[in-house]
């Protein structure tokens, strides 16, 4: 099996899976129990907000357990419109966001809030200055991803935040979900002010996320019945997915130093990928995340192609995996001028440390047996 489709979900590591085990079997207390084994959980989650917070260089009480990136964009977004309704309804976001935030704001849309989508570049990149000049006395809040799920390309995040300086009352949220542990973010330095993460994309277990929030930002629940999270996220927290996300981060941020390698293998399938008549790459040539590359076969139907590399124990993907069965163009790739030919046929390939240089060649090896036949198909 060679596995590239990463960007949907990454497999636990071995350690992370035996932690979630053994907790879920011997602490299976209720954190807000009373007696000595929900003491012993809420001693576990205290711990492992502290391990997280530790290794993004904030504050424990700054950081939100979720169910995941999902969640914790919706938290964001809808919390903090509703949060700041009174001071105004204007947000700012991208044409290239996770379907999660932009179905966040196409619902505030129906709310009665008015929101502005960013164009971007050839790159999938926006521009500084085109966001300065959206914003209104009216704007509270700016929600810019800063890894592109798709195509891999990186938001100028710190630019970004270095520019709210000027405009206090606006709260910048950041959707961290394809970046963390691949693609150096300073939350602080960025001037963050909430930060959206998943524990499945840096092989943690799934139904675990958490969002950074900012000491003094208020941000309203979507979830009510309960105290826990700051009364933010009410619920029975998921003690054994929270101490071994802690465990899959601790363990991701550490391998930073196989970084090259990822940069490496990229280089080796862009090489590889061009030298095939009629493949097209779509992932910027700049600025862009190290395990991601997005590519076009026009002419092809993008689901037949995972479906012929399926048959072969090659596992890649279409567009992000929350939208990829649908059919219509992706909406990233469009976003960035691209033909509805390419935008229909892009092909997103994605690696985690784990992966090799023999796996990148023998993906190469079937994709130039299948796609002469697919051709065969579609022109007989």
């Amino acid at each position: 099996m060679i596995y590239l489709d990463n960007s949907a979900t990454t497999k636990p590591y071995q350690e992370v899976v035996e932690t979630y085990a053994k907790v879920a079997s011997t602490y299976f207390g209720n954190p807000s129990s009373l007696h000595s084994l929900g003491m012993q959980a809420e001693g576990l989650v205290t711990e492992s907000r502290s391990r997280i917070a530790n290794i993004l260089g904030v504050k424990a009480k700054e950081i939100i357990f979720t169910s995941g990136g999902t969640e914790g964009n919706n938290i964001a977004i809808k919390g903090t419109a509703w949060a700041k309704k009174s001071r105004g309804k204007h947000l700012i976001t991208t044409q290239v966001e996770h379907a999660s935030v932009a179905e966040a704001f196409a619902q505030l849309e129906q709310d009665g809030f008015e929101v502005t989508y960013l164009p971007v570049d050839h790159a999938g990149r926006i521009n500084v200055m085109q966001l300065e000049a959206a914003i209104r006395p009216d704007t509270t809040l700016v929600s810019i991803i800063h890894v592109n799920n798709e195509t891999g390309t990186i938001q100028p995040i710190h630019e970004v935040g270095k520019l709210l300086e000027k405009f206090p009352h606006l709260l910048f949220h950041v959707d961290d979900v394809q970046g963390i542990t691949k693609v150096p973010l300073n939350i602080r330095e960025a001037r963050i002010d909430l930060c959206s993460c998943s524990a499945h994309k840096f092989h943690g277990m799934k139904g675990n996320g958490f969002l950074f929030v900012r000491e003094g930002v208020r941000v309203n629940s979507l979830l009510h019945g309960g105290e826990q999270e700051n009364q933010l996220r009410a619920g029975t927290e998921n003690v054994a997915g929270i101490v071994s996300m802690a465990k899959a981060l601790r363990i991701a941020s550490e391998q930073k130093s196989h970084d090259k390698k990822l940069v490496s293998l990229r280089e080796r399938l862009i090489t590889q990928l061009t030298s095939i008549e009629g493949i097209v790459i779509n992932s910027p040539s700049y600025d862009v995340a190290p395990h991601i590359v997005n590519f076009s076969i026009p002419g092809t139907k993008p689901e037949v192609v995972v479906q012929s590399l399926t048959a072969k124990e090659v596992y890649v993907s279409t567009k992000s995996a929350c939208s990829s069965k649908l059919s219509a163009p992706s909406r990233v790739l469009s976003a960035m001028g691209l033909s509805e030919e390419r935008a229909s046929s892009g092909i997103r390939v994605s690696f985690s440390y784990e992966t090799t240089q023999q796996e990148i060649d023998r993906f190469i090896a079937e994709l130039k047996v299948i796609i002469p036949e697919l051709r065969e198909v579609i022109n007989s």
